[in-house]
């Protein structure tokens, strides 16, 4: 029983701590700015934002400046993400070829994770598992993330670094 347990427990962590900074092919690349939502910041995404760059600075970092063009692709795909019910990087490419349009990025990665209640916790997350702490860490000029909730009340994040 204990086996099994850990097992999930791995399984889990696995599927809920991928990072993405690597290219993929995607089959629809929209680079559109139609149907663009940008949402109002809400609390736990600044902490996030301002976690992640005290984190940066302490390691001798840039801090990253923000940019609605990406907050609202992160937006786009936490949504896709809570409709699926799936944390994953599905359209990566999608979104990485709209900022390298809509925000002039040269390079684009992508942090996602589900569950985690406070702002505090996912940035730990992140920081422990070594390709978010890459991201993080990253050269990156700006980023964004949007952190929203499903039905059943469980946090979704989907955080996005580019450099311009």
């Amino acid at each position: 029983m204990k086996l099994t347990i850990n097992l999930l427990a791995i399984l889990f962590f696995t599927v809920s701590f991928t990072s993405c900074s690597t290219d993929t092919i995607d089959e629809d690349v929209n680079v559109s700015n139609e149907n663009v939502v940008i949402p109002e910041a809400k609390a736990i995404e600044i902490e996030i934002l301002e976690l992640i760059n005290q984190y940066r600075i302490s390691e001798g970092l840039n801090a990253l400046g923000s940019i609605d063009v990406i907050k609202g692709q992160a937006y786009s795909h936490t949504g896709y993400m809570i409709e699926v019910n799936d944390v994953n990087h599905d359209y990566f490419h999608s979104r990485k070829a709209y900022l390298e349009a809509n925000a002039n990025a040269i390079s684009v990665s992508e942090n996602v994770a589900y569950g985690f209640t406070n702002a505090q916790s996912v940035v730990n997350a992140w920081l422990n598992s070594s390709g978010h702490k890459q991201n993080i860490e990253g050269d990156f000029t700006h980023f964004e993330i949007s952190a929203e909730k499903d039905d059943n009340n469980k946090w979704y994040y989907t955080n996005i670094f580019i450099k311009k």
